[in-house]
């Protein structure tokens, strides 16, 4: 999407891309009232690091994100949190990388969870890379929608490493102001984040309960300091990678 417009469209159902950038906390955001097709909002209330409302929230829902009433489950569609959480990436194309910038927005199903090494949520993949010392803009991940989700959710996994030449555009890159621009949250972006079809219902009296969120955010993996300016393998091969990492 460039400028709220649909510009391109991939049948593909994974894509392959080099994360140059990813925003150091988990977001959320809630929108009031009725959704309408086409109708662009801006959010009622949001947070740049799921711990509390941001200064330049109106009409906060509550002093802190953790006893928000509408983050109870159920204050949403069906057993939903009416706020949801996001996280967005800057990415390149991974045959492309010195090319355009993009930003990704990756919803909760996306971000939290658990899965193998062939199917893993951005958290469980980011922690993954970290642990073996790396950045994630060492490497080419795959994108694969997960096909048995009723709803898109994406799965990431490492299929190589980047030669000298593509790293170190992919480190010219995330510091761009296209990368910068593309991890933060501004309220008057909605791209891809939609109010719910129908107005939460808080408790009226009662004090909500606290409750704990789904996961920690997840900071960006950083590389040992051991190995910070260290070329990248790219002769090696992947399988025998992965099984050299620790996939605990």
């Amino acid at each position: 999407m460039i400028g709220g417009k649909e510009y391109r469209v991939s049948e593909e159902r994974a894509m392959n891309v080099v994360i140059i950038k990813a925003a150091p906390k988990v977001s959320r955001v809630f929108y009031a009232g009725t959704y309408n097709e086409g109708e662009t909002v801006s959010p009622t209330c949001w947070s740049s690091d799921s711990q509390r409302p941001d200064e330049k929230v109106k009409e906060k829902q509550s002093a802190t994100c953790l006893n928000c009433p509408q983050n109870i489950k159920g204050s949403g569609q069906g057993e939903s949190r009416a706020c949801r959480h996001f996280r967005r990436l800057a990415v390149a194309m991974a045959h492309d990388v010195n090319g355009d910038v993009y930003q990704l927005q990756l919803a909760a199903k996306s971000i939290f969870g658990k899965g193998d090494l062939e199917h893993m949520p951005f958290e469980q993949y980011a922690k993954y890379v970290g642990a073996q010392g790396y950045n994630l803009n060492t490497l080419v991940t795959e994108m694969r929608f997960d096909e048995n989700s009723d709803t898109a959710k994406l799965f990431f996994k490492p299929l190589k490493f980047l030669s000298r030449e593509e790293w170190e555009a992919a480190k010219r890159q995330g510091d761009t102001p296209a990368a910068k621009n593309a991890i933060q949250m501004t309220v008057s972006q909605t791209d891809g984040v939609k109010p719910k079809l129908e107005a939460p219902k808080a408790p009226a009296k009662e004090e909500p309960k606290a409750e704990k969120v789904e996961a920690e955010p997840v900071e960006e993996p950083v590389k040992r300091s051991a190995k910070k300016e260290e070329e990248p393998a790219p002769k090696k091969d992947l399988s025998k990678i992965l099984t050299e990492w620790d996939d605990d």
